[in-house]
């Protein structure tokens, strides 16, 4: 597997996987979703994802309130990483709020990274009720033109709108450069809805989020159906976390267990490993950790090369 992939038209080179920092949070929402984790683990998962290889970052202002962005940075500090040696990508929330309020917010942004520069900063989600999808577009181009960021992307566009988003930026002699959106073993809509077809013609980067489907891909909720009932109710809800659902998706989960056996891996990093070969250098994916050794399998997951063979039959099953 290929270890660096360039971000979108820019000269940025990302590794195939970085590191969702949702988990970060502590707060808010987020904290609806998993439990809170102190700054010793924190450091610890940001050190083993560094350790890994991972080089790149993904966080944002809804989880926590810049709870997870100052997490991230203080750790990365601790680990004596400077400003400039990774990539760092995080998220305007545009619910609630115009337009104007991007550039308003912006410093605080900065604040919360400590000295870490927005490489990437994204529209968090295509939300309209106080200010159309182009005037976000506008200030997310002024941002960039004024270089207080390095580049724009969205989160959760449709086609239509990515090509939107392109065109509004194209008029500032900018580009779109990423679109986050939800990709999976169990979740290939990109495949169907255009948004995989417009990525490809405007050379937009795919950051797939939730790429094990919040766990479900690794195996351990159908090794042990008791564990569902430990999960947060809204992740459960969010994540299917049903029997109906295990007993679906049980004849992938073997699927994936054999073929981890064979590669003497797990079934998580042979998901991760079908999705960065299925999608080529279109798709990078943003797996979060709740513990270092979930930030080291996910790293690992990056040198993992799958047959013909067996990316065919996961293919098959996946498409059920």
């Amino acid at each position: 597997m290929d270890t660096a992939r360039r971000l979108g038209s820019t000269d940025l080179e990302i590794t195939p996987i970085g590191l969702g920092c949702m988990q970060f949070a502590g707060t808010g929402i987020v904290a609806e979703f998993y439990r809170a984790l102190d700054a010793p683990t924190i450091e610890s998962i940001v050190r083993a994802a560094h350790d890994g290889g991972i080089r790149w970052f993904d966080t944002a202002e809804m989880y926590g309130h810049g709870h997870s962005e100052r997490a991230l940075t203080t750790a990365l500090r601790s680990m004596g990483i400077a400003p400039g040696q990774v990539t760092i990508a995080t998220k305007w929330a545009p619910m609630g709020r115009t337009a104007g309020n991007i550039g308003r917010t912006i410093n605080a942004r900065l604040t919360a990274l400590q000295g870490f520069p927005i490489d990437l900063y994204q529209i968090h989600e295509p939300h309209t009720a106080l200010s159309p999808l182009s005037r976000q577009v506008r200030a997310m181009a002024e941002l960039r033109t004024a270089g207080r960021i390095g580049a724009v992307g969205v989160s959760n566009f449709s086609a239509r709108q990515m090509e939107l988003a392109d065109r509004i930026l194209r008029s500032y002699g900018l580009r779109l450069v990423s679109n986050q959106v939800q990709i999976s073993l169990l979740h290939r809509t990109v495949e169907s809805n255009g948004v995989l077809d417009a990525a490809r013609r405007l050379g937009v980067t795919l950051i797939a989020y939730s790429p094990l489907r919040s766990g479900l891909l690794t195996g351990k909720f159908h090794d042990t159906p008791e564990l569902v009932r430990t999960v947060r109710p809204i992740r459960r809800t969010l994540g299917g976390f049903t029997a109906r659902t295990l007993a679906r998706t049980a004849p992938l989960i073997d699927e994936l267990r054999g073929i981890a056996r064979a590669h003497g891996v797990t079934p998580g990093q042979v998901a991760l490993a079908w999705l960065l070969a299925r999608y080529g250098g279109t798709v990078v994916a943003i797996p979060g950790a709740s513990s270092p050794a979930q930030a080291t399998a996910n790293s690992e997951a990056m040198h993992l090369r799958l047959t013909e063979a067996e990316m065919a039959r996961l293919d098959t099953l996946s498409a059920r």
